[in-house]
């Protein structure tokens, strides 16, 4: 977790039958005055005469201080009083002796000497401890399960505080740069051009049905033809995918866009937003953001989402070895594959651990991996045989190896052998502690294709989406050939942003979706609305989105997006809380006209 940001002063307490002042605005000029607070018992401690408890609230812990001398029949209240119990206490604040202040909270050098004592919720035995070393060892499910309980852990609530303030943040610098924040449809019509809608059954229109929406991408752009020149929206968004480890059906992502832009305007906008951002969650962002090309980065580091916080880039050895011998080598390079390699450094690997790297590359797709380590002018590898001097000579050279180098090479298909290297290169970042601690790095990948073959759907798909602008002309004859005015932000490996200049022109809107094999009939069914609207003049525009929920996670420093989400799903999309998603009764069901077949496994 990062130093808590910059947040507003503790909100003014009207003093109330329950609370004047909140626990952590006792500081040294409270010492000698009265004060009343109200909280959860973090923590209870009885030293035979007196009772110390922890208070809680969310702003932090005091200690309170029950001494049978001051407190009367408030004293008795403190024997009794159990963690989670809610309470409210009035008593002066006085400063802790020398010897018992606690350095480690902000009021650990005053107590309040409790005077008056209530009662306001004798709290059950929590199914967990809130604080202590028994919080961590504690499942998912369960902390899902009472969310509610979990949330009362200082990391959870430090994260949610952050969170609030990154989203203030982005609206205080977009507000600043005169965009206008309009809220767009929750439901809205189904216009698949990706993962799956959640669909909603409409009870008046009956057969027909809402969807839930996946971006707010298409009334953004119909904000633009409005006139309204840059808008911004805190947007929740729904998709029905695949169960993903870190995914969620219904997320959270901060929507822009802008008339009149150039790529350049775009990324200049969004860059000091960045800064501002990031800087309050204490970040630091070098400005410009330094920008690498889609194929580029590919081709040094195996993704469109590299990590620039270590080196082991990613070398094409092909033309070095397009004349070996080496039939593994020869026979992919001949058969239209590629060889690439990258220089791991200096390591120190048993025959055990080698061998795991090499299923590690199958299990990722891989035919094989080869291994070597650098030996004076040669190598130590069972490959070492089948390649001439001169070829191990160039293979050094080009991987740029120094003696004891681990070397791991793969050779396969393009789009195989950049994925498996490139995931590999980041798996053994992690494992041999290669990332600087506390680190950061940005880039924008520019430069996109628009367009990539689907072999499952055996047609060509969009990388980002159909409303993509492209540069120069459509050449139909080599779809992929051509380049989007698309970018996306990258922060320490994970995508936290993409977008593009949108197509402004209807004409050229049709001809895209024609390319995604949507023909004219079907392009006016689905998006008639969007392709009309850019007929009464639409102008230049282009926009971004963010992921909130991933750069929360990374600004917090934690691995799942869960953490920094109040009630998050689970991996398997459900939500042990509530217990969604659930049945419903056939009563509803009959209303909206919908009726459920069960696979016959469940019948």
């Amino acid at each position: 977790m990062t130093d808590q940001p910059d947040v507003p002063e503790f909100p003014a307490q009207r003093g109330n039958a329950y609370r004047d002042t909140w626990c952590g605005e006792i500081s040294p000029d409270r010492v000698g005055g009265e004060a009343r607070l109200a909280g959860w018992v973090n923590r209870r401690r009885d030293h035979g005469g007196l009772v110390f408890i922890d208070l809680r609230d969310r702003t932090g812990l005091v200690q309170l201080v029950f001494d049978p001398d001051d407190s009367g029949t408030a004293f008795a209240l403190g024997h009794k009083l159990r963690p989670e119990d809610v309470i409210s206490v009035a008593g002066p604040v006085v400063e802790r002796s020398a010897e018992t202040v606690n350095p480690e909270i902000p009021t650990g050098a005053f107590e309040i000497r409790v005077a008056e004592a209530d009662l306001l919720s004798d709290a059950q035995t929590p199914p967990f401890e809130i604080e202590g070393r028994g919080a961590s060892e504690v499942g998912e499910e369960t902390r899902l399960r009472y969310r509610y309980l979990d949330l009362r852990r200082e990391n959870m609530r430090e994260a949610l505080q952050l969170r609030a303030a990154i989203v203030r943040a982005m609206r205080t610098q977009l507000d600043g740069d005169g965009f206008v924040e309009i809220e767009t449809p929750v439901l809205t019509r189904s216009t698949p051009e990706g993962a799956r809608d959640f669909l909603v059954p409409s009870r008046l229109q009956q057969g027909s049905f809402y969807a839930l929406p996946q971006s707010p991408q298409l009334f953004k752009q119909l904000l633009m033809v409005a006139g309204f020149e840059r808008y911004y929206q805190i947007a929740r968004c729904f998709r029905d995918e695949d169960l993903r480890a870190d995914r969620q059906p219904d997320f959270t992502q901060l929507d822009i866009e802008m008339s009149f832009v150039e790529v350049e305007d775009v990324i200049a906008a969004n860059e000091r937003l960045m800064a501002h951002v990031l800087g309050v969650a204490g970040i630091e962002v070098d400005l410009p953001i330094p920008r690498i090309s889609h194929d580029d980065a590919i081709a040094r580091f195996g993704t469109d989402r590299p990590d620039l916080r270590f080196g082991m880039e990613l070398t094409d050895l092909t033309d070095a070895l397009r004349e070996t011998e080496f039939r593994v080598f020869r026979g992919t390079i001949d058969g239209g594959g590629i060889v690439k390699g990258m220089n791991a450094g200096k390591r120190d690997l048993a025959r055990s651990e080698l061998d795991g790297l090499i299923a590690d590359a199958q299990e990722l797709g891989a035919k094989g991996l080869v291994w070597a380590f650098r030996e004076g002018d040669g190598w130590r590898s069972p490959t070492a045989k089948f390649l001439t001097e001169a070829e191990l000579a160039s293979l050094n050279g080009a991987l740029g190896a120094e003696e004891g180098d681990l070397l791991l090479i793969v050779a396969d298909e393009p789009k195989v052998a950049n994925q498996v290297l490139g995931t590999m290169r980041t798996r053994l970042a992690e494992r041999w502690g290669d990332i600087p601690e506390g680190a950061n790095a940005f880039c924008w990948i520019v430069d996109w294709p628009l367009l990539e073959w689907s072999e499952d759907e055996g047609r060509w798909t969009p990388l980002h989406h159909p409303f993509t602008a492209f540069e120069g002309e459509i050449d139909e004859s080599d779809p992929g050939a051509i380049r989007a005015r698309a970018y996306d932000l990258v922060w320490n490996g994970s995508e936290i942003g993409g977008g593009s200049i949108r197509i402004s022109d209807s004409a050229q809107q049709e001809q895209v979706l024609t390319l995604l094999g949507i023909d004219a009939e079907e392009a006016e069914a689905r998006f008639g609305f969007l392709l009309e609207a850019l007929r009464f003049g639409a102008p230049p525009h282009g926009g971004i989105a963010y992921g909130i929920d991933r750069i929360c996670a990374l600004a917090a420093g934690t691995e799942s997006i869960r953490d920094v989400i109040a009630f998050p799903k689970t991996a398997s999309g459900g939500d042990p809380l509530t217990g969604a998603p659930a049945p419903v009764d056939e009563r509803q069901l009959r209303e909206l006209g919908v009726t459920v077949r069960r696979p016959p496994a469940q019948q």
